[in-house]
């Protein structure tokens, strides 16, 4: 079963690099009493992931926090060390959240794996964004294909804060 609108988000602990090292982040650390825009990637450093649906979140960070968002997450079923990589490189190292999904645990409870073995990468998570208040979820965007990031994307979401 696919999370929907109203739904509480299961509870799940990813793996994230920071500035100071690898951390393990909570949904409930990271949701509980807050708002905040999740957006869920393929892969990192995937061409769609990389050129377009990370960028438009990153360029329009300040315009989504100023709507009352407290954070901004990336998840990728990606291991701690890529994501880490990704921050790096994209430059949103400290800016947004790149959450390790690395045994696809959180995107199974979610029902949102996908199979992309015919591409070579294995399970993966279907690319959608939500906006989670306390945990629960108020907006949720899905893609009909991988290879779009448009109704996920940070202008779809900025029209619905």
């Amino acid at each position: 079963m696919t999370i929907a609108v109203g739904d509480k988000l299961p509870a799940a602990t990813f793996k994230e690099k920071t500035a100071d090292g690898p951390v393990e982040v909570t949904t409930e650390h990271l949701f509980k009493g807050k708002r905040v825009v999740l957006f869920a990637v393929p892969g990192a450093f995937t061409p769609t992931c990389s050129l377009n649906h990370l960028p438009g979140y990153l360029e329009n960070r300040d315009a989504i926090l100023s709507r009352g968002i407290d954070d901004i997450a990336v998840v990728a079923v990606n291991d701690l060390h890529v994501m880490g990589a990704w921050a790096t490189s994209s430059g949103g190292m400290g800016k947004i959240h790149f959450l390790s999904d690395w045994n696809a645990a959180f995107t199974k409870a979610l029902g949102m794996d996908v199979d992309l073995s015919a591409g070579t990468l294995g399970i993966r998570s279907k690319r959608y964004s939500m906006l989670v208040e306390d945990g629960v979820v108020k907006v949720l965007n899905l893609e009909d294909s991988p290879g779009q990031a448009t109704v996920s994307g940070a202008a779809a979401m900025l029209e619905q804060l």
